[in-house]
Order: C-alpha cells, then sequence, then structure tokens
C-alpha cells in the first residue's frame, strides 16, 4: 500500500473485503515446554542479542495472550539467513537484505516460542510470508526494528501488524492512503494530541492487509477500508477499527468478513499497530 509497497502490494480492486474473523473455539491454548522452546530457540541460531528482544516488550503492549512475538531494536552483525531463504535475497541490496533476515529471525524465535521447530519462511504470492502448516503470522520492518508475530490457525485466524517511524507522511501521500472522513478526523485530532497520526492512519490500513490478505488472497484498497481511533489515558496508545467499504468476502464457509480491529501504539520513535483476529 502506497510506497509501503514492500509487501504484498498496492492498489487493489473494490470488490473485496475484509473483516473480524470468528473461532469457536476455545480460548486457551498450552503453553510449550519451557525447555523444548529454549533448544528450539538455541536451534534458530540466536545470538544473545537476539534472544534478549524475543521478549517483544514494545510490540507485546498491543497483543492479546496466546501469540508469539519477537523483535530486533538492534541488529547483529553475525545474524545470517536461513539456508532455506538465501536464494529469496541473492540478488538483494544490503539494506533489504538485513530487513529480510532481521524479520524472518523474529520469526523462528516466536516458533520456538509456539514449541514449533525452526523452518524456512517463504514467500508466496505479493510477497506474502509462507508460515509453517498450521501458523498464522505477520513480520514488519522499518529503520532500526524489525518483528515478527505468530500464532497458531487453531486459535487464531490470521494476523497483521506493521511498524513506521513516528513522523508524517511525505507530502502528497495521505491524500492518496486516506479518505475524506479520516482527513477530517486528522485536521483536529493532529493538532490536540501532537502525534503524527496521519502515519497512525498508513499503519493501521498496512496492518489490515496484511491481516487481509492471507484469507482471502484477494486485492484491497486504501479507500476500501475506514479507520477510526480510540486513544487511552496515556494519549499515546489505543484501539482502531477497520471497517471495510466493499462487499463482504467469505472465508471457510463463515460470516461475510466486514470488518477487523485492533491496537496501535506509539513509542521509542515508532508507531505500531496489530490485528489479531480470532
Amino acid at each position: 500500500m502506497g510506497h509501503a509497497a514492500r509487501l504484498y502490494g498496492l492498489r487493489r480492486p473494490r470488490s473485496i473485503g475484509l473483516s473480524r474473523c470468528r473461532s469457536r473455539l476455545p480460548r486457551s491454548w498450552p503453553r510449550p515446554d519451557r525447555a523444548r522452546t529454549a533448544r528450539l530457540v538455541a536451534q534458530a541460531g540466536s545470538t544473545q542479542e537476539a534472544v534478549i528482544e524475543e521478549q517483544a516488550r514494545v510490540i507485546g503492549s498491543i497483543l492479546p495472550a496466546g501469540v508469539a512475538a519477537a523483535e530486533l531494536l538492534r541488529y547483529p552483525e553475525d545474524l545470517k539467513p536461513h539456508p532455506g531463504e538465501e536464494h529469496l535475497i541473492a540478488q538483494s541490496v544490503e539494506k533489504r537484505r538485513r530487513d529480510f533476515i532481521g524479520a524472518r529471525h523474529c520469526a523462528r524465535l516466536a516458533l520456538a516460542q509456539l514449541g514449533e521447530p525452526p523452518a524456512a519462511i517463504g514467500k508466496g504470492e505479493r510477497g506474502m510470508p509462507l508460515f509453517p502448516r498450521g501458523v498464522v503470522g505477520s513480520l514488519t520492518h522499518c529503520d532500526g526494528y524489525r518483528a515478527a508475530v505468530l500464532a497458531h490457525r487453531l486459535r487464531w485466524r490470521s494476523v497483521g501488524i506493521d511498524a513506521e517511524p513516528h513522523d508524517t507522511l511525505p507530502e502528497g501521500v495521505l491524500d492518496s492512503v486516506s479518505l475524506p472522513a479520516e482527513r477530517e478526523w486528522l485536521r483536529g485530532a493532529i493538532p490536540a494530541t501532537g502525534l503524527h497520526l496521519d502515519r497512525l492512519l498508513f499503519c493501521a490500513k498496512e496492518a489490515t492487509y496484511k491481516a487481509w490478505f492471507p484469507l482471502t488472497l484477494r486485492w484491497l484498497g486504501f479507500e476500501d477500508a475506514h479507520i477510526t481511533f480510540t486513544l487511552d489515558e496515556s494519549g499515546t496508545a489505543g484501539t482502531f477499527h477497520s471497517a471495510l467499504l466493499v462487499p463482504g468476502q467469505t472465508v471457510d464457509g463463515g460470516a461475510p468478513l466486514t470488518s477487523f480491529d485492533g491496537r496501535w501504539t506509539i513509542t521509542d520513535g515508532l508507531i505500531l499497530t496489530a490485528i489479531v483476529a480470532g
């Protein structure tokens, strides 16, 4: 979406919608054995620095229980690509390689938290990460930050995360990624909060698309999702609702998909958004 065509793409047709997914399964999941998890983390090739960031204190603040998350705030110089992924970045420039390797390393740390063995994370249609069977997840990266959030498919249907620098959008971008109603809200909210809520809006739309695309393998335009926000008492975190302005599409025979709900936070110079649809 927009300048962030780095994942999945942009310009989606108006004919497809996304939504909140509902699960009839119990909202609990057994914790993996700690000793086995430690062994799997070691197999994932974690450096000490990476293991520390496995706690995911930044994005973890906006995630529900039952998902696994890992993040890198610093890039370990000895971090190498998984052998099964090297061909995907063989021709990439160094920055792209570091983002790719770092985000997928986080994914393997998250797999270990779920009690799953390390695995190569391939690329599917529109660059969609291909996680092991039975696992859903999402990756993100921006300058100085890489993260992955994964979950078991039997509990959670889809995950979408995004990270952006807490800075205003480049000139001219807002009009191309927002609806008139969203811009009207921003005109009052930005001066009142002092936050770069235009970038938050963009970040929420990215998370929306990342949660939706794996469910449908269909495109979605910026103009097809209307995002509304709430702010908590701190003023730097809250929730968002992504309402779809296109005909809903069913997934696995369920009700039409019409919306997603997510959480957001602004901290340490970063904007983070997360949708975990259950």
